[in-house]
């Protein structure tokens, strides 16, 4: 028996869709069928991205710009997509910032709360109603391996996905009885393009020598399973934090 993802006929919105984690994500959403909605927070990328869809005669792919971390344009993100039916909700945009605790600024604190926190909960505010009247919906919130383990300089970024997984278990039990199934899915150490350009190939082969399977994890390999639990391959799993990590947060 041959198991395919087809997500033709729905719709999936994935936040921070424009590089990295979330564009492997949107891309895979993309071939199996789905219409995107796409977030980034620079509006003239998103509208340049949007001329770049239509010049390319694609359908079905949509930029909106939406900076998380500013109320105002959460709030009009939010009128934008309105009461219209989202099958599929990833909330993959994110931010960080690393420090010792005696040193991080609140305004810090602030940032990441708002975009890592606050952002995924005014979403999932919203997309769960049309998720609960059509009895069917699929929410993954991407956190972090440093929701399950942590080290220096990682204190409010831990303390914000560790919250975002407190969040996915008590929305997937009030969601649970609608068919709607919430997961989060919490990368390793992944090779997108922001890990390229911050850390040096030495830097990059020495954490890849910590990990047991030896390397950093492609964005691919975490779309994948993204997709899975977004599937309708995926019934009965709700709740549940996913590692992928090749095994670091073991040793």
């Amino acid at each position: 028996m041959t198991l395919q993802l087809d997500f033709r006929g729905k719709t999936a919105l994935v936040t921070g869709g424009t590089r990295g984690i979330g564009a492997a994500i949107a891309q895979h959403l993309y071939e199996a069928g789905a219409e995107l909605i796409l977030t980034g927070t620079d509006q003239s990328k998103t509208s340049a991205l949007n001329e770049a869809v239509m010049k390319e005669g694609k359908r079905g792919i949509h930029y909106l710009p939406a900076d998380f971390s500013n109320e105002a344009s959460t709030t009009r993100f939010l009128a934008e997509i309105g009461d219209r039916r989202i099958d599929v909700c990833i909330n993959n945009a994110g931010t960080n910032r690393i420090d010792l605790i005696d040193e991080t600024q609140m305004d810090d604190y602030e940032l990441l709360s708002q975009v890592n926190l606050k952002a995924p909960f005014r979403i999932i505010r919203q997309v769960n109603q049309s998720m609960k009247q059509c009895r069917y919906g699929r929410i993954i919130n991407i956190a972090s391996i440093w929701s399950v383990i942590t080290k220096a300089k990682r204190a409010i970024y831990s303390t914000t996905k560790a919250g975002l997984l407190g969040m996915t278990r008590a929305a997937a039990v009030e969601l649970a009885p609608f068919n709607v199934l919430v997961n989060a899915v919490s990368p390793g150490f992944t090779m997108t393009e922001l890990t390229a350009a911050v850390l040096s190939p030495q830097e990059i082969e020495a954490l890849g020598a910590q990990v047991p399977a030896g390397r950093f994890a492609t964005p691919d390999e975490i779309a994948k399973s993204v997709l899975f639990l977004a599937s309708d391959l995926n019934t009965y799993i709700t709740g549940q934090n996913i590692v992928i990590d090749g095994g670091f947060v073991c040793v």
